[in-house]
């Protein structure tokens, strides 16, 4: 289909007529709203023009739905988020409840550092939870996770570095 490692929008397009339907479909079964469907679908073939380098496309329906279940898994982790924000908000008297521009920010910000600690190993990231949101000691994270304090030291000193990397990435 292609001669080199990126596809063109030509090649994007035919697979658009070839397989949105199917893809369409294919997403409907699963999240259950035909709207919500076709805005993930959409939304794959926008990932698909932008990736940079892929492999020709041997299986494209595979390739789809591939990254459709991702769009879905961070649709889902991003409402998640946005569920236990608004409840935490709920919990506010209302005169300290943030404004819309600043509850943005704020959800944008969790989703960042959401994405940058799924990165590190489920390990690394109870550590870093345990410490942060729950204000244990290195000993008694260690003690819970049932590992060395050397090995909470380097599981915190890894998060913090993901932490760091999503700081300054943003500018």
């Amino acid at each position: 289909m292609q001669t080199h490692d990126t596809l063109k929008p030509a090649e994007v397009a035919l697979l658009y007529q070839s397989h949105h339907a199917w893809l369409r479909g294919w997403l409907c079964s699963r999240v259950g709203c035909r709207e919500h469907a076709a805005d993930l679908a959409q939304d794959t073939f926008v990932r698909l023009l932008r990736a940079r380098q892929i492999a020709p496309l041997r299986e494209p329906r595979a390739y789809l739905s591939s990254i459709a279940r991702g769009l879905m898994i961070d649709q889902f982790r991003r409402r998640a988020l946005e569920r236990a924000y608004q409840e935490s908000l709920a919990l506010l008297p209302e005169n300290e409840a943030p404004s819309e521009e600043h509850r943005l920010l704020i959800l944008d910000t969790l989703e960042r550092l959401d994405r940058a600690l799924s990165q590190l190993k489920a390990r690394a990231r109870q550590a870093f939870l345990l410490a942060q949101l729950d204000g244990l000691s290195i000993s008694q994270i260690a003690l819970r996770l049932k590992v060395s304090r050397a090995t909470v030291e380097r599981d915190l000193a890894k998060a913090v570095g993901v932490c760091y990397r999503l700081r300054y990435a943003q500018g």
